[in-house]
């Protein structure tokens, strides 16, 4: 059992849904994000989702595009985000945390290195967008392996045909991209994610959190309603990127993860 798999559980048990929050390491400054970091669970945060910054996000719109790049002008690197986790780990123990990238950067670590590194630093799961399941001796059977849960997404155009290969070696929990496209684009509709996220709960007895295209508590709710629970990513970014304090900045995140709580 995992921290993500103990706080479903915990979930389910209470009746609720989990929010879960995005944030990109380093993003405006390593101290910031910290703070920001730190300040999540006290805002409602169920899973804290922290953006490993890399030069190419090719699943990421402007707004996280623009965050990476703030975060890696500003220094930020693969071996800092982990300390960055170390940082919040001092403080917390329980809250799950899932680093969402791309491989590039695991690559050139190399995945043993990685992994033990990354257990070290108390990172609970991952999300990396650009290997395929087809890819999965690669970094996700390992992780598997390494105790880390490996986090895979489904989206508007997984069909039948394709679900199957992406629930194998799936594990804490499955991310439905609630639209076609890149992150931040558009707004996320309850009655086109319910069915698609039924389709997917009829296969698999994980989780199923929704993603991209929430930015108010309303939507929060009531994407939480038909779902496991929801992420928001691009609109916390666009606080913080606006230089909002870091109080105003976790007020807004409470306002998002108390609509999903109420789902």
């Amino acid at each position: 059992m995992t921290r993500i798999d103990d706080t479903f559980a915990r979930l389910k048990a209470d009746g609720t849904k989990a929010f879960v929050s995005y944030i990109m390491a380093g993003d405006p400054d390593y101290d910031t994000s910290l703070a920001v970091m730190k300040g999540l669970p006290g805002a409602g945060v169920d899973i804290i989702e922290l953006g490993l910054p890399f030069t190419d996000p090719m699943a990421d719109g402007p707004t996280i595009q623009l965050a990476g790049g703030r975060a890696l002008d500003g220094g930020m690197t693969l071996e800092k985000t982990l300390q960055m986790v170390r940082d919040f780990r001092e403080g917390d123990a329980t809250t799950p945390i899932v680093l969402m990238g791309y491989y590039n950067p695991i690559y050139s670590r190399g995945v043993d290195k990685f992994l033990a590194d990354a257990n070290e630093a108390g990172i609970d799961g991952l999300i990396v967008v650009d290997l395929p399941p087809e890819e999965d001796e690669e970094l996700c059977i390992p992780a598997q392996k390494a105790g880390l849960n490996f986090i895979r997404l489904a989206t508007p155009t997984t069909d039948d045909n394709r679900l199957p290969a992406v629930l194998t070696n799936t594990s804490g929990f499955v991310y439905y991209v609630s639209i076609t496209g890149i992150t931040g684009a558009a707004a996320a509709e309850a009655k086109d994610v319910g069915p698609e996220v039924a389709r997917i709960k009829a296969k698999t007895d994980l989780p199923v959190i929704v993603g991209f295209g929430i930015r108010t508590p309303e939507t929060s709710e009531a994407i939480a309603a038909v779902a496991d629970g929801c992420v928001v990513g691009s609109a916390i970014v666009s606080e913080i990127a606006e230089g909002k304090p870091v109080e105003e900045v976790l007020a807004f995140v409470k306002s998002l993860a108390d609509g999903a709580h109420r789902a």
